[in-house]
């Protein structure tokens, strides 16, 4: 179930986005929008002048971007990139040549111009189902508010000049603002809007300060100097906070501290169950840059390296090369453990600048993932050859999103077939028996599993979208949000036939989604039989030292149980009381630690 924001009396809850508990004063920066943006016409004797305002506060945006990546942190330099991809939304045809487009046709001024620009961009990104596609556009956001800035001549205030312990609090961060933060003075952040997938996310777990992010009205309630306790681990926030709950906080800090030390120091081990089962955990990456970070937490490989980063960070369809050098670099630095590459999975009419919307009712049905790469065949063409020719550089494994049905397997494969016998004569080398998967995320998957087995050298379930399909939830639907239930019985039998399937076919299957890193559903998975887990990296140690504390036996009597119940509350219930004992406790008071990612 996705947090839902909400607050009662003194105490916020939103999206929790970096683990930690801080007590502090809040400092309220001011990250607001330009709330005013004046519209007016212009002459055509003022088109030239306003075209170079704009060019103008461009290059200053330019100009200030490199500077925070010339300064930024040594702690957080494997990130840099995210500010390399602002820099790219400031070139980006989409932003500069459009806005400059409607300064010349519609004849009015730079700044409300921008705005048109960035309303149409917001259409686009809208259409996508995925979450972290969808937060893209607060990239695109930060970057145009900077540019509004330096159009109206604003200066903001630096956070690297903080002199006092303090909590920021704002309505929003950007990734170059949090790249100026001195991690010795700034305690945390939080902030009303952001999520999970956000650079500005990412940037706090960089940093190792907690985060809160989606608070929604946390600026209008907070006020300067405030007391606050920020639990990273649970999204909550408290404002001015008596001094039982200041020592209860306390001791939560402490607790949590010598735990996450502890499981830190097992995540190297195998995971392991007591009775000899072993069951990989690996990691979720969208970056080359998250590797160090997964191998820090004890990743055994990369279980789903999601590729769609570099087509959309260009402006264009990457090249070949421009692949293959990713994809061997992510394969040579995850070395002896196996990276499994996910192909495309977005709709490219909704992404690439240079593609027009196709304006489909429902996106998340519609053109996209296998299905946009089976009619686009050069862009996938040119994918397979990049990932082939990586294999030859290591443990690479493929596989195809969103398949629906043995046809759409068959078409993929025999593209591939295709691109290796290109390759063969061109004598360029490439890993001969690398791995092809499917991943079983449509209901209609699950029940033709035993004949897609027959197609596929393993099966990888994607639990986000086999749940959303599953139930008819939108989980980004705040009215529907809440049935988003990985413990509903249907969920449960349908990936229990996915695992038969596999079994009696001989091949391995994965499973990754928010299901593989909550540890209450790691004893119906185990019990199952689920050969390996996928998940962020941060979310890694904690389930190991789960799964070095379970039976494997046990878990399949308690599965035998969990078949017979009959609601997602009753399954709930069940798993908690299993689990207890092996998941943080404060004083017996229900205090868990659900998600440690």
């Amino acid at each position: 179930m996705i947090e839902q924001v909400t607050a009662e009396n003194n105490r916020f809850t939103g999206i929790a986005v970096s683990p930690g508990i801080v007590i502090g004063k809040a400092r309220l920066v001011d990250r607001s929008k330009q709330k005013i943006i004046y519209q007016y016409l212009i002459n055509e004797n003022e088109i030239n002048r306003e075209v170079e305002r704009l060019k103008n506060a461009l290059e200053v945006t330019k100009e200030q971007l490199l500077d925070l990546k010339s300064r930024i942190p040594d702690s957080i330099k494997e990130h840099s990139f995210i500010l390399d991809t602002h820099l790219m939304i400031v070139d980006d045809n989409m932003i500069s040549g459009a806005t400059i487009n409607i300064i010349l046709e519609e004849r009015i001024n730079a700044e409300w111009a921008l705005k048109k620009s960035v309303q149409k961009i917001r259409q686009l990104f809208d259409q996508v189902d995925f979450e972290y596609i969808r937060d893209r556009i607060h990239d695109v956001e930060n970057v145009v508010e900077r540019i509004l800035r330096n159009l109206v001549g604003k200066k903001q205030e630096s956070l690297s000049n903080i002199n006092e312990k303090v909590i920021i609090v704002a309505h929003d961060l950007s990734p170059a603002d949090t790249s100026e933060i001195n991690t010795s003075m700034v305690m945390g952040f939080i902030t009303d809007v952001g999520g999970k997938t956000s650079h500005t996310a990412i940037m706090a777990q960089a940093l190792k300060i907690p985060a809160v992010l989606g608070l929604e009205k946390a600026t209008g309630s907070i006020e300067d100097g405030n007391l606050l306790i920020v639990d990273g681990y649970k999204g909550e926030v408290i404002v001015n906070p008596d001094n039982d709950l200041i020592t209860s906080y306390q001791e939560k800090a402490l607790y949590y501290k010598n735990y996450i030390s502890s499981i830190l120091q097992l995540s190297h081990l195998p995971s392991e169950t007591t009775d000899g089962y072993r069951m990989a955990v690996k990691a979720n990456i969208e970056f080359l840059e998250e590797v160090e970070t997964a191998k820090d937490n004890g990743a055994e490989g990369v279980g789903l390296y999601r590729t769609e980063f570099l087509y959309i960070r260009n402006k264009g369809v990457p090249g070949e090369d421009e692949l293959y050098q990713n994809y061997r670099e992510i394969a040579e630095k995850v070395m002896p453990f196996p990276v499994t590459i996910r192909t495309l999975d977005i709709g490219g009419d909704k992404i690439f600048s240079n593609k027009k919307p196709s304006n489909e009712a429902n996106p998340a049905l519609g053109l996209r993932a296998i299905r946009f790469c089976l009619k686009e065949q050069e862009i996938f063409k040119s994918q397979l050859r990049a990932i082939l020719r990586a294999s030859a550089y290591g443990n690479i494994r493929i596989m195809f999103p969103m398949i629906s049905g043995v046809q759409e397997l068959i078409d993929a494969k025999s593209i591939l077939l295709k691109v290796m016998y290109e390759l063969e004569k061109e004598n360029i080398p490439y890993d001969r028996k690398m791995k092809v998967g499917a991943m079983i995320e449509i209901p209609s998957a699950v029940m033709v599993a035993d004949i897609l087995a027959e197609s596929a050298d393993f099966f990888s379930i994607g639990t986000n979208d086999l749940i959303q399909y599953t139930l008819a939830i939108d989980r980004s639907n705040e009215n529907v949000a809440y049935m988003y239930e990985p413990y509903h019985p249907a969920v449960i039998r349908m990936i229990m036939q996915v695992v038969k399937a596999a079994k009696n076919a001989g091949i391995e299957v994965s499973l990754c989604g928010e299901m593989a890193g909550d540890p209450f559903c790691i004893p119906i998975l185990l019990g199952m039989g689920i050969n390996e887990l996928s998940l962020t990296a941060t979310g890694i140690p904690q389930l190991k030292k789960l799964i070095r504390s379970l039976s494997k036996e046990e878990t399949e009597k308690d599965l035998e149980n969990i078949l017979k119940l009959k609601t997602s509350e009753e399954v709930r219930r069940y798993i908690q009381k299993i689990t207890k004992g092996y998941l943080p406790d404060i004083n017996g008071n229900g205090f868990k630690l659900k998600y440690l990612q």
